[in-house]
């Protein structure tokens, strides 16, 4: 596979590589790409070192596979250059996911509906990506009606800039802001940009993309927060079902899908936190829990980290899909 990496040089592109690497992909030749400012810098993967191209020389030499990490306006501009060349792309971006031409894809929920002829597939937003991990195997058993999320997001969502502002804040240094307040001490209800309807824009994500990923029919509201953590996204999902069910039967559920790891013992004070999540590709699921406030309701804690099965992880697995099922 000659596998192309756009923002190679970014947060996630810097975790594609690295999970590339680990996960043994068989890349037999790399061609990382970011901006023209970066174009002949030089990276090291798998022991030997690339130098940063151009997207024009990267389309040109026809890679197998590109992973976009480069934001929305890069992704609508290149991904169909990319694809006219035979490139199968897969975007990390918000550019394509509500394209109804487009698969939104969580491995382990929907990849069957990959075929050869999807050159341009979306990577699901990173807050999306954990909840339905989750979501996805008891809508199956019990059908969902209704989902209140509240997130609580790592800076590390925003980028390497919203990681400075903390660790400037941190020393009590000035420095280029990513918020519009501290985020040291803080918790801003701001992620992303403002909706018409008073929503951000992540809020909104989470609510379109869970209904295009898993079902249409489940009605979901959501409350997004950055909070100044960097291990990981966290999120407290409230879950309304059709059918009744048993707390030992959704711990079960949770336990036998593959990709989630269920830490629910609180006479042990075991639940998921971003400082376990770091690092790891599993999405955590604890605090289980009936809504005593009303019938078939079902509270839930999940945290995963957001730079890998969030965004980089899920992207590889794509890759990993398609190679194994000959679609690229």
């Amino acid at each position: 596979m000659r596998v192309a990496v756009v923002g190679a040089t970014g947060m996630v592109g810097e975790v594609m590589l690295k999970v590339l690497a680990e996960r043994n992909f068989p890349v037999t030749e790399l061609i990382p790409v970011a901006s023209e400012k970066s174009v002949g810098k030089e990276i090291s993967f798998n022991n030997n070192t690339y130098k940063v191209v151009s997207l024009a020389d990267a389309v040109a030499s026809k890679p197998d596979i590109a992973l976009f990490s480069a934001g929305g306006g890069t992704s609508l501009e290149w991904a169909p250059k990319f694809a006219d060349a035979g490139t199968t792309v897969i975007d990390n971006s918000s550019a394509w996911r509500m394209d109804p031409t487009k698969k939104l894809v969580v491995p382990e929920i929907n990849a069957n509906q990959l075929t050869k002829e999807d050159k341009i597939i979306a990577n699901p937003n990173c807050s999306t990506i954990q909840m339905v991990m989750a979501l996805a195997p008891l809508h199956k058993k019990y059908g969902i009606k209704r989902v209140v999320v509240s997130t609580y997001q790592s800076i590390t969502g925003t980028g390497v800039k919203a990681v400075r502002q903390l660790e400037n804040e941190y020393e009590g240094s000035q420095g280029e802001m990513a918020y519009p307040y501290q985020i040291h001490r803080n918790a801003l209800p701001h992620c992303d940009v403002f909706e018409d309807n008073g929503y951000t824009k992540e809020e909104m994500k989470l609510t379109r993309e869970t209904k295009k990923i898993v079902d249409e029919t489940i009605s979901v509201t959501a409350t997004a927060v950055r909070i100044p953590v960097v291990g990981g996204h966290s999120e407290a999902v409230n879950v309304q079902f059709k059918e009744d069910f048993s707390l030992n039967d959704i711990r079960r559920l949770l336990n036998d899908t593959s990709g989630v790891t269920v830490q629910d013992n609180t006479d042990t004070n075991t639940y998921p936190m971003p400082l376990y999540a770091h690092g790891k590709d599993d999405v955590f699921v604890g605090r289980i829990r009936r809504d005593e406030s009303q019938p078939n309701t079902l509270n839930m804690w999940i945290v995963a980290d957001n730079l890998r099965k969030g965004a980089a992880t899920n992207a590889v697995q794509i890759a990993e899909y398609l190679v194994k099922n000959q679609l690229v």
